[in-house]
């Protein structure tokens, strides 16, 4: 596990912010290991902490990503919290469009646009990406346009406590379409991950 520490890059903020704005959508599955839960981990959990881990990536892509956090609220909630454009853009501002493109007729997966500006005058950045759903438990997404060269994996959620929280896992990997030193892009996925994940812990469980 890879512990950089870096600041938010101007070039490599977006990198991360589009990232996890796919909510919607994450390399197949097998691509990223799950993050391991021993007993310093289930107890950071337990605490709040939002466990993450970047590393390098041997089929060629910038970083491979895995996290968890648990959040206080049922899978069902979160579910709404994570695919939700309009609540997508409160948990993040830099999330300028959240377009829903194509929809499967039994509503087991879409495509959707997503557009985040995250500093002016820096050009905007697109993705497109379908995600498959299995609803209340995964997620699997895969890019499919836009401005990254890879972006895809999977979230899946865990019901704690007889279904009243959830255990909220991501693997991903990705590369971003410009050149970035892959160091870089790790570093700001490493500091931006954990900010996310708790933000959108805040909106599942309606607490500032």
């Amino acid at each position: 596990m890879e512990t950089i520490a870096i600041r938010r890059d101007r070039l490599v903020a977006p990198i991360s912010v589009l990232l996890i704005c796919a909510a919607a959508g994450l390399v197949s599955p097998a691509a990223a290991q799950a993050v391991a839960l021993d007993r310093d981990a289930l107890a950071r959990l337990k605490a709040g902490e939002v466990i993450v881990e970047v590393t390098p990536d041997p089929q060629g892509a910038a970083g491979l990503i895995a996290a968890v956090i648990d959040i206080a609220a049922p899978p069902k909630v979160v579910w709404s919290a994570m695919t939700d454009c309009e609540r997508s853009k409160r948990t993040l501002p830099a999330l300028k469009v959240c377009r829903v493109i194509e929809q499967g007729p039994d509503g087991r997966y879409d495509v959707r646009e997503h557009v985040v500006q995250w500093i002016w005058p820096l050009p905007a950045v697109r993705s497109v990406f379908r995600s498959d759903y299995k609803p209340f438990e995964r997620i699997e997404f895969k890019l499919t346009g836009g401005d990254l060269k890879v972006m895809e994996g999977e979230w899946r959620l865990e019901a704690l406590k007889s279904g009243a929280a959830t255990r909220l896992s991501y693997r991903a990997r990705i590369t971003p379409g410009w050149p970035v030193p892959d160091a870089l892009v790790r570093g700001a996925l490493l500091s931006d991950i954990p900010n996310t994940l708790t933000a959108l812990r805040r909106e599942a469980t309606g607490r500032e």
